[in-house]
């Protein structure tokens, strides 16, 4: 009975902590890029059930007798109950009862990276990927990945997201748009390429603003986007705010190869678990929205809380059972 009363109370918290999960995609239906998450649960290992004194490979029982040549030696007979029903007593078969599962527990919170709907902005600093990839922006606590391309420009002209994180480069520099280049006239390609007017950018002393100069007929390239993937979809975790980092070293930066042991370095240092070009595209003017679908979600909350409650009734007929065995079954009469 405490083991059925164990499996039933995992249940319970495993429903609690899925509940916890679709909770939280739906709250985040509206955040922009925000991939949903998915509570993957494993069981326990099952626990083959046995009678006492139940007989070994060997045919041999599990408690020392003297050798016995029928069933009638052993005190048992073919209509006893021990026969029925699939349970044998005869030492040439081994009695058959089954497995007990033991529950189960959440084995690990996955990402779920499907496509999101796009929606156009026409803003010039809105980004939306389409398929693989992230756009890396430099915070407190290092590099940084996020889906989420809703970028601005602020007073210094450097691109940056809500919080105020830079929008890095491939060479892991904050992207700056000359002041005297119009919005309008600023050019994001699929590969992350940012184009603006003129043929040089240089700092103007007088303003301390840096400005393009030279011909404006003509277009010439200001930087090229960090935009990166991972072969691994292990190597990069949720760490809040619709931003992820490598797990590799939990600071967001792959750990230098000099300082990773020799015997490790294969393994910490996989190459589909660092970043690399994506292989995916960006869309200027255009939001890649949350690829949470909230009718799906809803449901699947309701369905959670009837799990709960069909494991709560477990726990309680069980709790039940216990008190009879106690207060009636064992009372001395």
């Amino acid at each position: 009975m405490w083991r059925g009363l164990y499996t039933a109370a995992t249940g319970m918290i495993t429903e609690m902590k899925r509940t916890d999960v679709i909770a939280s995609n739906i709250a985040n239906a509206a955040t922009t890029g925000y991939k949903r998450d998915v509570a993957v649960h494993k069981e326990f290992h099952n626990m083959l059930i046995k009678r006492i004194n139940d007989f070994g490979d060997e045919g041999a029982l599990g408690m020392n007798v003297a050798p016995f040549n029928s069933l009638a030696d052993l005190g048992t007979s073919r209509e006893d109950v021990t026969q029925i029903k699939g349970f044998n007593a005869d030492p040439t078969r081994r009695p058959s009862i089954g497995r007990l599962g033991l529950g189960d527990y959440i084995d690990e919170i996955a990402v779920d990276y499907q496509q999101g709907a796009l929606e156009s902005t026409g803003n010039t600093y809105d980004l939306a990927i389409v398929g693989d990839g992230f756009f890396a922006v430099q915070t407190p606590d290092g590099v940084r990945y996020t889906r989420n391309g809703a970028f601005f420009k602020n007073s210094q002209g450097y691109l940056q997201d809500i919080r105020g994180y830079n929008l890095l480069d491939t060479n892991g520099n904050p992207i700056r748009i000359p002041s005297n280049i119009p919005d309008s006239q600023v050019v994001i390609t699929g590969d992350g390429t940012v184009s603006i007017p003129g043929t040089e950018v240089r700092l103007n002393v007088v303003t301390d603003r840096w400005e393009a100069i030279g011909n404006l007929d003509l277009q010439q390239q200001l930087a090229q986007i960090q935009f990166v993937e991972f072969g691994d979809r292990l190597a990069t975790q949720k760490q809040g705010d619709n931003l992820y980092y490598i797990v590799n070293n939990n600071e967001g930066n792959p750990p230098p190869a000099r300082t990773v042991n020799q015997a490790l370095r294969e393994r910490i240092m996989n190459p589909n678990a660092q970043p690399r070009p994506a292989s995916g595209e960006i869309l200027q003017g255009t939001l890649e929205k949350s690829n949470t679908a909230i009718v799906y979600e809803m449901v699947e909350l309701i369905h959670n809380q009837r799990m709960y409650e069909a494991n709560s009734k477990a726990v309680t007929t069980q709790d039940t059972m216990i008190e009879t065995s106690v207060n009636q079954v064992g009372a001395v009469s």
